[in-house]
């Protein structure tokens, strides 16, 4: 089993990973932090919006499963692409819609899907494409929160809410 990686940025890395965890193949989600300048930062710094990080899932995924590009139509549909550093109320850099691919085919998946998703905004399309670097995993606190904290208030409103839009969505086509 080829298992590939892929780093995506959407807003709160907690929404991301309770969507990504529910899909078959995917064999890990890891929330954490890319795109940044600070070697190992903390979750109050990039909060703070220092260090250039974006808060982003690294998702693992068996090809022979799912596709890269059934990966990116979810994540194209389970966050608004079109708003600069902004998901909902949450305002930042740390919150901007991003790709880091891992191979260059990565790429040319992502560039396509992003163009294919087009069409189903009806303001531009503002995710960044960028060649991963590095990641840095999240606190242990954060990883899984959703599903250790389906009770948490943000928990209930926001992330419940997406990702009962998902499986509704989803997970009869997927």
């Amino acid at each position: 089993m080829a298992l590939e990686t892929i780093t995506l940025g959407g807003g709160c890395f907690w929404c991301l990973e309770a969507v990504y965890d529910e899909l078959q193949g995917v064999t890990d989600v890891v929330s954490g932090y890319s795109g940044g300048h600070v070697k190992n930062p903390a979750y109050r710094e990039v909060c703070n919006g220092t260090t250039g990080h974006a808060e982003v899932v690294q998702v693992t995924f068996d090809p022979a499963v799912i596709a890269l590009r059934d990966i990116l139509d979810v994540f194209f549909t389970i966050h608004d692409p079109t708003t600069l550093n902004r998901q909902g109320a949450d305002v930042g850099t740390q919150y901007r819609s991003a790709i880091y691919y891992h191979t260059p085919e990565q790429k040319t998946v992502a560039e396509e899907a992003l163009a294919a998703a087009q069409s189903l905004w009806d303001n531009p399309i503002v995710t960044e494409i960028t060649a991963f670097d590095v990641f840095y995993p999240a606190e242990d606190y954060h990883q899984e929160y959703f599903a250790r904290n389906p009770q948490q208030g943000y928990c209930r409103v926001v992330i419940a809410p997406k990702v009962a839009k998902f499986r509704k969505q989803y997970l009869d086509r997927l």
